[in-house]
Parts: C-alpha cells; structure tokens; sequence
C-alpha cells in the first residue's frame, strides 16, 4: 500500500516532463520550465514523505508531522504564483499552461493534509487552501469563471483520492490492531499456560512434600529407637516420591485432575500419620456428582490437608461435604490454629490457586475461624457445572 502511493506521487515530473515537450510550438521560458520541474519532484517527495510520517501518527507510532506539513504548506505557496506569474497569459475562457502542474502539487497538498491530520481539521485546511487558488488564478489573467471551474474540478479530485487515502489509512490500522491482537492473544496463552504449571505444580507437590517430610522423620525416629517400622514408612516414602513424578509428567502433559476420593483416602492417610484424627461426613449422591465439581473438591481437600500440616498444630480435622439446593459445599475444620502463624515456607499462592479453579466453575471460596485455636475453610459451587468444557477448564485454566 505504501509503495503504490510512493508510485501515485512520481506521476507528477513524468505529468511536468509531459506538459513541457508538448508545447513545442509556444516555448516556455526556460525559468518556467525550471520552477514546473523543480517543483513537481519536490512535491513527489514531500507528498510521500508527509504520507509515511502522517500514516504513522495515525497509527500511533509517531507524533504528528509538524515539519512535513509546513514544507508542503511552502512549497504551495511559492510554487503555484511561481507557475501562474511565468506562464504565458492565457487567451480568454482558456486554462494556463501550468494547470496540470498546479493542479498536481494542490491535489497532494490536500493529500498529505487529510493523511496527517484530524479529519475535521484536514477539511478545513484544505478547503482554506483550495479557495486560495480562485484568486490567485485571476491574479495571474485568468477569468473569474475559469478560476473557478479549476478549482471546483481540483476540489472534486482531491475529495475522491482523500477518502481513497483516509480509506486505506483506516484499512492499515484495522490490519495492524488485528497483528497487536494475535500477538497479545499468544502472550495472553503462554501466560495463561505458565499459570496452570505453576498453580498444578504447586498443588500436586505441596501435599506430597509435606509427607515425604512427615514420614522421613518419623523414619529417622523409629530408626533411632531400632524399630522394625522405619523400613515401612521410608517404603511409604518411596511409594510418595513415585507418585509424585508420575503426578508432575500428568502436570507437564496438561491433564491433571484431582479424584475426590483418592484425595479424601489421602488426606487421612497423611493426617493420622502425623497423629491428627481425622473424621469425613459425606452427603449420599458425592459419587455421582459431575467430574469437573469431584476433581475441584479434591484439589480443595488437598491443599487444605497440607495447609493443615504446615501451618496448624492440629489434633483433630474434620472434612464434611453435602449437597443442598443445587450445590456442594465442602468444610474442613481443624483445631490448633496457633495465635501467632507459623512462618510459611511458600509464597502463598496455594487458596489463590484454589479460588481460581472455583471461580471458572461458578464457586468461591471463604476462610474463617469460627472458634478460638480452630480454623474453616468452605468451598461451594453449583451442581450444574459439569460440562466437559467446563471439566477442562477446572484442571486446565
């Protein structure tokens, strides 16, 4: 599009080049020929010039082409007297021989004006210089009428290659913002991607460090007093540790979910491991719950059995879930919340990650402490969210 413009303004010398060989038989002088010549390659070049600046101020890549505008305003207003003053007289009702010439340079003022300014403000300008050329024609011994149809005719012309131009401008933005879009899209999707790793990263490992840790030091204890039973929980270790890399290949593939009830025989596994008691209440009808709802829950038992572990020092944890009116609600109770918290180890990004996974489904997620020493957190969405699109976006943001 650029180029076919830049061709559009060299039309101008070959138009000048033109007007000077066929008139062999009235020779110009040879200052008008000079001014006819000087004046339409210069013209090329500012036309284009004032092109490229003004489409990138339009886009918004550069201010507005201050200097641009005011050489093609000079060049006007040197060159057209220039060519009325040196041309011969013409004979009454007939256009000077620099009207193509003059009409050229006015068409691509008007040109580089509507490119590069406001719209409103291109019109006006170019209607001040166009009435310009009314007097100056009759300045120069042509009629008053002639004068007129010039400029009407260069007025209509102008008006037609400006909207083409403005048209195209408008075209080439459309497209750029379309490129500015694709490209926030894919930034939009790596980020969106890295969110996911990290959030399954962390609750996929979060647990099952905190575990590793619990039964590797009941090990070393066991060990110490020559207990038969370390060789049984540093098997337990051994079994966490392979389920934990078979757990970050699902994370890497992108396919990660989380079993309600794996994570519920889980989280008591761990929790009377580390000598909490542990009591679950389950509504009837769980099982038959939507998988996207089930795989939620999970990943809420999940982070909450570890939280309980890292930052509580908890004798007793309850997990309830029950159905009512259309949803679930699942509450995870436990004592031992100390005045003061325990200094955490992470950065906290483990109930973040949770109410995201609840949000994409409809839920929301609360914390309180309903008591003194003991902690609740309540996890609720809709029943109805169980689609299969909404199931992958609950383990794949």
């Amino acid at each position: 599009m650029r180029w076919s413009v830049y061709f559009a303004t060299l039309t101008s010398p070959l138009v000048a080049l033109n007007s000077v060989q066929g008139t062999a038989d009235h020779p110009l002088s040879t200052e008008l020929i000079v001014v006819m010549i000087s004046a339409s390659v210069i013209g090329s070049v500012l036309c284009g010039g004032t092109f490229r600046a003004g489409l990138n101020h339009r886009l918004g890549r550069r201010p507005a082409p201050v200097a641009w505008l005011v050489a093609n305003g000079l060049l006007l207003a040197t060159a057209v007297p220039a060519l009325l003053l040196l041309a011969p007289v013409p004979a009454a009702g007939k256009l000077p021989v620099t009207t193509t010439e003059i009409s050229y340079l006015t068409t691509f003022c008007c040109l580089s004006i509507i490119t590069a300014m406001p719209l409103r403000a291109g019109i006006l300008t170019c209607t001040a210089v166009l009435l310009l050329l009314v007097p100056a024609g009759m300045l120069a011994g042509t009629s008053l009428a002639v004068s007129i149809g010039l400029t009407v005719a260069i007025t209509l012309w102008s008006a037609v290659l400006g909207a083409a131009w403005r048209s195209s401008v408008w075209i080439v933005s459309v497209v750029w913002e379309l490129d500015a879009a694709r490209e926030t899209q894919a930034q939009l999707a790596v980020a969106e991607e890295r969110l996911r790793f990290s959030r399954d990263l962390h609750d996929v490992m979060g647990r099952n460090l905190t575990t590793i840790a619990l039964k590797s030091e009941l090990a070393v204890q066991l060990a110490r007093r020559g207990r038969p039973e370390a060789a049984e929980q540093m098997a337990e270790v051994q079994r966490i540790a392979q389920e934990s890399q078979r757990e970050v290949r699902e994370v890497v593939r992108g396919y990660r979910a989380a079993d309600l009830q794996a994570e519920l025989t889980g989280a008591r596994s761990v929790l009377r491991a580390a000598q909490v008691e542990c009591t679950t209440e389950l509504a009837e009808g769980t099982t038959a719950m939507p998988p996207a709802v089930q795989s939620v829950l999970g990943w809420v038992i999940r982070e909450a059995t570890t939280n309980v572990l890292r930052h509580s020092d908890a004798r007793y944890c309850s997990i309830r879930l029950r159905l009512a009116d259309g949803r679930a609600v699942l509450e995870i109770e436990n004592d031992g919340v100390p005045t003061i918290p325990k200094p955490s180890t992470g950065s906290g990004t483990g109930l973040a990650g949770l109410r995201e996974r609840l949000v994409v489904l409809g839920g929301e997620l609360t914390c309180g402490r309903p008591g003194s020493g003991r902690h609740r957190l309540t996890a609720g969405l809709p029943l109805t969210a169980g689609s299969p699109d909404t199931a992958l976006e609950a383990s794949t943001p």
